[in-house]
């Protein structure tokens, strides 16, 4: 089945005309970036050389895809958009709610059980609306995506960070809120600020133990976790042209690690390859027939420096493998050093678990890979020696690698193949042996490992690595393991050496499945029914935020005060809240509780100013808001790292958070703060985060006046009844404010 292929047709028919009437107006070269944003402009954006990182641009993507966690969200507010139908062609994927627990087919139809009143919601959603579902266990939504919708020059935003994986496929793909969402599915104009272009030039080409992963690896550790923000990483050179589809999907995906907009890699043969064995022929066809218009105008190419705003070169050919972690995806340590860095830190030596799978390495080619370790370990003697998990991407990946005897070797070796699902990468994970009173290592192929991320436990040290490391090293169960240079004892006593890892890009026999999991919308939707129980504890409607009521915040409580690294996860957890996804207030209690307050460096514990009692963060929130108090949030840099879920926005929203003040924010979070109503400011003087005390009235000034590029005043009123003053900046534009003043984007409409 090829989805969309009218539409993907008449995209490919006015691309050229249209890139070439871009290149005529601004009068040079273009990135393959530009050639896509531009020809995507919305009707109402002039061609012209927007500011990067500077400017607000309108566009029309093609599609949006959303993954059911988020969706429930997202879709509560289409309810209320007034649409009928999604003006682009849309999809659900039943990805997340899954809990890894026992193995495939217990835990899915645990989860069918357990979430069943969810899985109802979105299926009439989706069928009323005429968006297509894709249902629990037909795979992960981005390997879904790659598999069935991505293509070449196109653009989609999605619900989720990682929507970046589609780059791989020469799509620039956006992690997007739910608000935003629903813009585009309402045929509405479509926000962001023009990114910046970081030119990535690969030369050589991988060898032995090195994978594509270990690209975005060492990548994240020369960007950092903020590096990339309000940029795209753009790959191109020779190097780019010997790495598999799957494998550019990986470097893409974890591009949000980085804090890109998104990621992408230019259209070739490995493209067409990866598009025809996936059933999409005539889209490899197409492709083919403009393939100028889907790469960087040569002359970029010939000379990066001019058209990119930074330039790195990495030569894959002395690439070696990565070992990322603990706690943040950025601390990026070569193999060869590794053993050194676990010893001087003291992390745990013993490896207790090892995992693969995730949006970002669950591909056939990922499987392949990994397998052949471990049955080279096998025919060696050798036996895993840490819990082994293994999460196929999609139905249809782990149906071929089923046929193809993959998934038989990794269950030889004592594995358990787990449902098609996020799992353990999202915390969803049943940890049968964890023990939260002391310090444990796991090493995954996910793409993030903040504290308590994967099970919820916060003295794991979770470890990143490609799928093929990680098979090496849950073989080994030690951390200092070298595949590269070290060798293990087998059964017999002797000491072996394990292969380099060897497997297929794409199925030597072609993918087979017997059913993809999807669900085609009705036609006519207008009959369907939604019905939410007033009394259920999984659903809620929605009502709207009320309006600003045009005066400033005067004298506002602190919530609380923020130490170090506040990611989505810190904001609202998922794990075991994942299942209220779909009622703000029941979530809402989760609000901050994995934010270290700065003043007595303690989760989930802030200062009621009137009992001077510590106390839950949710708690301290209901209370300001019970009595139509509103308060304020202050933290430091990077604020909102991490996933695109909008409950990070939403919740302090519903319980009255007025303004989040920070040294700086993450592209996602800070948009979806503005769309929700929440004032998004930073500090003009990052020392004034010091200045904030915890017994602080803050009051936030000049909102009457509130207009692009003028900063707004911050008073604090200290117990002491000192006060002291200082600026606070922004980056609303005057459309941004408008949702300001109408209490959301969606009132604004």
């Amino acid at each position: 089945m090829v989805f969309d292929l009218d539409m993907i047709r008449k995209i490919y028919s006015d691309l050229p005309h249209k890139i070439q009437q871009v290149k005529s107006e601004l009068k040079r070269p273009l990135t393959l970036t530009e050639k896509i944003l531009f020809s995507h402009l919305a009707d109402d954006m002039p061609i012209k050389d927007y500011k990067r990182g500077i400017d607000y641009v309108n566009f029309s993507p093609d599609r949006v895809a959303m993954q059911d966690a988020t969706a429930q969200m997202a879709l509560l507010q289409l309810m209320n958009s007034g649409r009928e139908r999604v003006a682009v062609p849309s999809t659900v994927h039943c990805d997340h709610l899954i809990q890894a627990y026992k193995n495939a087919a217990e835990d899915l139809q645990t989860a069918k059980i357990t979430n069943k009143e969810v899985y109802d919601f979105l299926r009439a959603v989706s069928n009323k609306y005429g968006i297509g579902f894709w249902e629990p266990g037909a795979g992960i939504i981005h390997q879904v995506v790659f598999e069935n919708y991505a293509f070449p020059g196109g653009m989609m935003v999605g619900t989720d960070s990682h929507t970046p994986t589609a780059g791989g496929l020469g799509m620039i793909a956006i992690g997007v809120g739910g608000a935003d969402a629903v813009d585009v599915m309402a045929g509405l104009p479509w926000e962001l600020r023009m990114p910046k272009l970081i030119g990535v030039k690969l030369t050589g080409r991988l060898s032995g133990w090195a994978a594509p992963k270990d690209v975005i690896l060492k990548l994240a550790g020369i960007l950092t976790v903020k590096g990339a923000t309000n940029a795209v990483i753009e790959y191109f050179g020779e190097g780019a042209e010997t790495l598999s589809a799957t494998g550019r999907g990986t470097i893409c995906n974890m591009g949000a690690e980085v804090g890109a907009t998104t990621s992408i890699f230019p259209f070739d043969e490995k493209t067409a390859l990866y598009l025809e064995i996936t059933g999409r022929k005539e889209v490899a066809d197409e492709a083919r027939r403009i393939r100028e218009y889907l790469r960087p105008d040569p002359e970029v190419i010939e000379n990066p420096s001019a058209y990119y705003d930074q330039v790195i070169e990495i030569d894959l050919s002395e690439l070696e493998p990565y070992i990322n972690g603990p706690f943040t995806p950025d601390a990026a340590h070569p193999v060869s050093e590794f053993a050194e860095v676990v010893k001087k830190n003291n992390y745990p030596k013993k490896i207790e678990a090892g995992l693969i799978g995730s949006c970002t390495n669950s591909s056939y080619e990922d499987l392949s890979r990994a397998a052949s370790v471990v049955r080279d370990a096998r025919n060696k003697g050798l036996t895993v020696k840490a819990q082994f998990i293994i999460n196929p991407g999609s139905e249809q990946v782990r149906y071929t690698a089923e046929r193809d005897g993959i998934l038989r070797e990794f269950e030889e070796a004592g594995a358990v193949i787990m449902a098609n699902a996020c799992g353990p990468c999202i915390g969803q994970w049943k940890r049968s042996d964890e023990k939260t009173d002391r310090p444990n290592s796991i090493v995954t192929s996910f793409n993030r490992n903040f504290a308590k991320r994967n099970d919820g436990n916060p003295n794991t040290h979770a470890f990143v690595a490609s799928p093929e490391l990680v098979a090496a090293l849950t073989i080994a169960g030690d951390l200092c393991f070298n595949p590269l240079t070290d060798t293990l004892e087998n059964e017999q006593g002797d000491q072996v050496k394990l292969a380099e890892p060897v497997g297929y890009e794409i199925p030597p026999h072609g993918f087979e499945v017997k059913n993809l999991g999807y669900v085609a919308p009705s036609p006519d939707g207008s009959s369907v029914e939604i019905h939410i129980d007033p009394h259920s504890q999984r659903l809620q409607k929605l009502e709207p935020f009320p309006a600003w009521d045009g005066e400033d915040f005067i004298d506002l409580p602190l919530l609380i005060k923020i130490k170090g690294k506040c990611t989505t996860d810190h904001i609202s957890m998922a794990g075991p809240w994942l299942r209220f996804r779909g009622h703000l207030d029941n979530i809402s209690d989760n609000l901050f509780i994995g934010a270290v307050n700065a003043f007595n460096n303690q989760t989930n514990s802030v200062l009621d100013p009137e009992t001077l009692e510590y106390v839950p963060v949710p708690v301290l929130a209901r209370k300001f808001n019970a009595k139509g108090i509103g308060s304020v949030v202050v933290a430091e840099e990077n604020y909102g790292e991490g996933s695109s879920r909008e409950h990070a926005a939403m919740e302090p929203r519903h319980l009255n958070v007025k303004a989040i003040i920070v040294k700086s924010f993450a592209r996602i979070h800070e948009t979806n703060l503005k769309k929700q109503g929440v004032l998004a400011l930073t500090f003009v003087n990052k020392e004034d985060y010091d200045k904030v005390q915890e017994r602080d009235k803050i009051s936030i000034l000049g909102l009457k006046e509130f207009a692009p590029g003028k900063n707004l005043t911050v008073q604090l009123l200290h117990a002491d009844g000192t006060k002291e003053v200082f600026e606070a900046a922004h980056s609303y534009n005057a459309q941004q404010i408008e949702w300001f003043e109408a209490g959301s984007a969606l009132n604004a409409r």
